[in-house]
């Protein structure tokens, strides 16, 4: 199986081009288990596959570390947008991607060699509704989680939820620190209230324009970079009115630009992806039994 290995702000993935290697029959949380493996395999937060669609230009199925399906994931988006313009897969500098959260629209701005530098992705309008993120609203008649005490082992947060294709708690804290990520992160992601398991953001704002942002993503643990959280934590911050609707993001990994325009009410990320090689898997493919 030939991949190639991007990371966008050092949340790396494995990535597969289904057009060449369709990987028919295999089973692919398998898969997504063992090349993730930093010792035993490949290395990286997860596995992500580029293919065919019937719907957009192009289709990307995301699987975590630990086998499980994401419905989204920002800076595989930006990784894939960048793979297929830089291959010559797609005729322009825009283009659709088919996720399971939905379709969205990446836009390529080239560099100086003519390779895709920085991408713009139209990541669709927030979804707030307990509904839709989905989770069980905290109290009858509840139509968005804002603001909302979150206790967890002792402490209690205060927290709101964003769906950006995949569900995020967003916990505004006085200021991040790593071990409370690694501490609390696995139970907030496993609250019984997110049936589906969350994605949570720990987020410090710095100032209108700046947010400083730790995650811990559901299947993968702690990451250097969550662009959907990036995403879910400025429209978090700008329904608390914490911030403007136009921020930088700083993530471990470096740093996005999130606008959420109140014109069309739809999110907008702007952040680069890199291509660090391509390889083999030499390893045995998992198939499924027949």
């Amino acid at each position: 199986m030939k991949f190639t290995k991007m990371h966008g702000l050092g949340n790396d993935y494995v990535y597969v081009n289904c057009f060449e290697e369709p990987l028919t029959g295999v089973d692919l949380p398998e898969l997504a288990r063992r090349v993730s493996d930093r010792n035993f395999g490949i290395g990286g937060d997860g596995l992500i596959l580029i293919m065919p669609s019937q719907q957009a230009d192009f289709r990307m199925r995301v699987f975590n570390s630990d086998g499980s399906e994401a419905k989204n994931c920002g800076n595989g988006l930006r990784c894939v947008s960048k793979y297929v313009y830089d291959h010559g897969l797609a005729a322009s500098e825009r283009f659709t991607v088919e996720t399971l959260g939905g379709i969205v629209a990446p836009e390529v701005i080239p560099g100086a060699d003519g390779k895709a530098e920085l991408i713009t992705i139209d990541m669709g309008e927030p979804r707030l509704h307990p509904d839709d993120i989905p989770m069980q609203a905290p109290h009858a008649g509840c139509d968005v989680v804002k603001e909302q005490p979150l206790e967890v082992d002792g402490r209690i947060f205060i927290m709101t939820a964003v769906s950006m294709g995949n569900p995020h708690a967003v916990l505004f804290v006085e200021q991040v620190d790593d071990e409370e990520v690694r501490r609390f992160g696995p139970f907030i992601e496993r609250h019984p209230w997110f049936y589906e398991r969350t994605n949570v953001e720990f987020i410090q704002v710095l100032n209108r324009q700046e947010l400083l942002f730790r995650v811990w993503e559901r299947g993968s643990g702690v990451t250097l970079a969550c662009g959907t959280g990036a995403c879910a934590a400025v429209v978090a911050a700008v329904l608390s009115g914490k911030t403007d609707r136009r921020v930088t993001v700083h993530l471990a990994g470096g740093d996005l630009v999130i606008e959420w325009r109140e014109a069309d009410n739809r999110v907008y990320m702007t952040g680069p992806a890199t291509e660090v090689f391509h390889g083999q898997y030499l390893g045995e493919l998992p198939y499924l039994s027949p």
